[in-house]
């Protein structure tokens, strides 16, 4: 989006435009880019809202204008509305390098306080019953594993290890990498699994492609690393396409949407009316070890918190509404992680696969 008097500047160069700016920035800053997307969305919306004007002319009165509009007129959540305010606080720090004390003063809107939603361990059983190929595969990751969405989706070749029967996890949710266990049951899945991925990697290197996308610049401290077979996607897409940032045609992973839509559908067929997602997965997996004597701390470690409250939010009997009146932080207040006993227990929570077929390579998704 361009204003009069950007097009060149004093030395007769033309400047980047506004939005090309704030994509410009959040990537000088590592942002990921769903969040540039969604940050350049909003900054879109607010000047359009406001006849195109430009940020600098405007204050307080429209940033709160265009957040009350959305929260009377769009109804939209209390993170949604957060996030809008992130976009415009990027804006005019980052890009803008206006520093508006008024901005402190923008009252961010109240997430509020909801029970998470967990699965039992037989409800469990009938969702993966009800999915098999490679979305089977993931979504029995999530449960048997704790790993997020993304987390999955992402997963590479090279951080999957049988022989410690653990998954690393790398650059999870504010930059942390850590371990998870691998299910013992999923072993012979997976394995299957990355036989498919080297058969698709040897397909795609005869071509003349191969290379897939690294972060932060590794492909250019390692120019060979893109085509080896440790950096390759352990759920890649069946098609290349082509990457928005710098043009190149790749091999990406899965879109996650697909297991998302792949997770509702099981969720139908079993007869499951509790409102479950993927994160549901990771829900119960913290709940079920929780369940199975495990200490507090070492799900944390698991599930890649910073703070125990977290984990006691998220997997607390007394929110699942069992009526204990025991908190579990009580129970393990100092309780050390037990690294020996870690990846057998959660291992053992995880289901045998009904449909171990659906798993072979070239299965349908």
């Amino acid at each position: 989006m361009s204003y009069p008097g950007e097009s060149e500047g004093v030395t007769g160069v033309k400047t980047p435009r506004l939005l090309d700016q704030v994509r410009a920035r959040l990537r000088l800053k590592h942002y990921s880019l769903r969040t540039e997307r969604a940050y350049v969305g909003w900054i879109r919306r607010f000047i359009l809202a406001h006849g195109k004007r430009h940020p600098r002319d405007m204050g307080v009165a429209e940033v709160e204008g265009f957040l009350s509009t959305l929260a009377v007129e769009g109804r939209v959540a209390a993170g949604t509305q957060n996030q809008a305010l992130s976009a415009l606080l990027f804006l005019y720090r980052e890009v803008l390098s206006v520093e508006l004390p008024w901005m402190e003063t923008v009252v961010r809107a109240k997430r509020p306080q909801r029970v998470p939603v967990v699965l039992s361990r037989d409800e469990v059983n009938r969702l993966l019953a009800m999915m098999d190929g490679r979305f089977g595969l993931m979504a029995s990751l999530l449960y048997g594993s704790g790993m997020r969405l993304m987390e999955c989706v992402r997963l590479r070749v090279k951080d999957v290890d049988f022989e410690l029967n653990q998954i690393c996890v790398r650059d999870g949710k504010g930059g942390k990498d850590r371990h998870v266990p691998l299910p013992r049951r999923l072993r012979e899945a997976l394995q299957a699994q990355l036989e498919r991925v080297r058969l698709i990697h040897q397909q795609d290197l005869a071509t003349g492609l191969g290379a897939v996308w690294l972060p932060h610049a590794l492909a250019r401290k390692y120019p060979s690393a893109p085509r080896e077979p440790g950096w390759q996607y352990v759920f890649p897409s069946d098609q290349l396409s082509r990457d928005p940032r710098d043009g190149k045609q790749r091999r990406h992973h899965l879109d996650e949407a697909g297991l998302q839509r792949a997770v509702r559908n099981a969720r139908l067929k079993a007869g499951i009316v509790k409102p479950a997602t993927c994160h549901t997965l990771r829900h119960s997996f913290a709940t079920h070890l929780l369940e199975a004597g495990q200490d507090i701390r070492t799900i944390q470690e698991l599930l890649g918190h910073k703070d125990v409250a977290t984990t006691a939010a998220l997997a607390h009997p007394c929110a699942r509404g069992i009526g204990t009146s025991v908190c579990c932080t009580d129970l393990y207040p100092r309780a050390e992680p037990r690294r020996s006993r870690r990846a057998e227990s959660a291992g053992s929570l995880m289901a045998a696969p009904r449909h171990a077929s659906g798993f072979m390579p070239g299965a349908a998704s």
